[in-house]
């Protein structure tokens, strides 16, 4: 699964802890320098209770306490000559020290505390979100997956993108949809689509159905959600709850590898064709007209899915969203997806999860790791091949191959 971190983040991070724990040393060693060197015989020992600060506010409680006491002692050594009232002015000296230590330690532990409690909130958003977005199996009926996502949310690992892999009655059952909006105001939408599509996928025989129930449940959720947020709205909530929606792309890989879809204001997945050689060629899979996104308009009295060609044993379709294509750089270009897809399988044979990798990293690469829309790639390889029996019949089965 894509994660939302950059490994390249960890070395700035590390020069940063290394320059606070030096700083308040640095600190020390500049009153030290001055009360030495200035010829006027100035005592700045009260400038020495600025480095338990720094102390608390860069690297700990521990660090704290054994600067403010260094601190404290050398308050009291007299560095120069002493004049009149020079004994009051370094208790006064070793006063503040103490009372900025004092407080530097109350207020780092309630830090630490506050720290824990953070990190085992975002562990629990973490979990709840990884089962909402559940990652599918790397092998499924005879296909291999593989899938990830990128949120644009500082602190979100899943947003306002979403897919499931489902093995049905009717054959491998894929859908990938785009919420209107990221970050974790869009997750109440996610929960309610994904949660239609695993119902609705076992049990409707046909595409059309599986959409339609996915709208019910959309405007459903919708109309909740806004009569919740503007209970004072009355009858003008189905207005408000009009002015979302989500683009889905429906797939259906049957067992004869025939592969049928519904679209609804989504892009088209790319098609990987694997060769004997090792090169990759990459295709745009359009498959016939697309519908308007769920919740903009009320969809069509016939829903026919759209049928392309056969996906065969060893080619891969790899299904997006538009925040991968409509990534761009520091210059304002867009990222190039159809190349880093065909870079990325270039081995033979296709594998899915090399190819979330590597585009992953191209896309990282390309905005410098900053995204401004959540992204999100599901790979579905056929490693169904035809197997002849005994009697002469011809029936699918899977390889042994995963490549998820």
């Amino acid at each position: 699964m894509i994660g939302t971190g950059t490994a390249t983040g960890a070395r700035p991070a590390a020069r940063r802890r290394r320059w606070w724990s030096a700083l308040p040393g640095l600190w020390v060693l500049g009153v030290l320098g001055w009360a030495l060197l200035d010829p006027s015989g100035a005592q700045p020992v009260q400038f020495l209770a600025v480095a338990p600060a720094l102390a608390c506010a860069g690297t700990g409680r521990r660090l704290c306490l054994l600067l403010g006491a260094a601190c404290v002692l050398l308050a009291l050594v007299p560095l120069g000559p002493v004049g009149g009232g020079e004994l009051i002015g370094r208790l006064g000296a070793c006063s503040a020290i103490l009372a900025v230590v004092t407080a530097g330690a109350l207020a780092t532990a309630r830090r630490r505390r506050l720290t824990l409690e953070l990190a085992r909130a975002r562990e629990v958003a973490a979990t709840a979100q990884e089962a909402l977005l559940r990652s599918p199996p790397p092998r499924l009926d005879g296909l291999a997956l593989a899938a990830g996502h990128l949120s644009a949310s500082e602190g979100a690992l899943i947003g306002g993108d979403l897919y499931a892999a489902l093995a049905t009655p009717y054959g491998v059952r894929v859908v990938m949809g785009d919420v209107r909006g990221h970050g974790l105001t869009a997750l109440g939408t996610v929960a309610a689509m994904l949660g239609s599509f695993r119902e609705a996928a076992h049990y409707e025989p046909e595409l059309g159905g599986v959409l339609r129930r996915l709208e019910r449940a959309l405007q459903r959720h919708l109309r909740e959600r806004a009569r919740a947020e503007h209970p004072a709205a009355g009858g003008e909530a189905d207005h408000l709850a009009a002015e979302e929606f989500v683009t889905v792309l429906l797939l259906e890989v049957r067992p004869d590898g025939e592969v049928a879809a519904l679209n609804c204001g989504h892009p088209w997945p790319y098609r990987l064709h694997a060769r004997p050689g090792g090169a990759g060629r990459v295709t745009v899979e359009t498959m016939g007209e697309t519908l308007p996104p769920l919740g903009m308009f009320p969809l069509p009295a016939e829903l026919p899915a759209a049928v392309a060609a056969p996906l065969p044993t060893g080619d891969a379709l790899v299904l997006h969203t538009d925040g991968v294509e409509d990534a761009r750089d520091a210059t304002g270009r867009f990222f190039p997806l159809g190349p880093a897809l065909a870079r990325a399988a270039r081995g033979a044979p296709i594998v899915p999860a090399d190819v979330i990798t590597g585009v992953r990293a191209a896309l990282l690469r390309h905005t410098g790791g900053r995204l401004a829309d959540d992204a999100a790639l599901l790979v579905v390889r056929n490693d169904r091949q035809r197997v002849p029996t005994g009697s002469g019949v011809v029936h699918l089965a899977g390889t042994g191959r995963c490549g998820g």
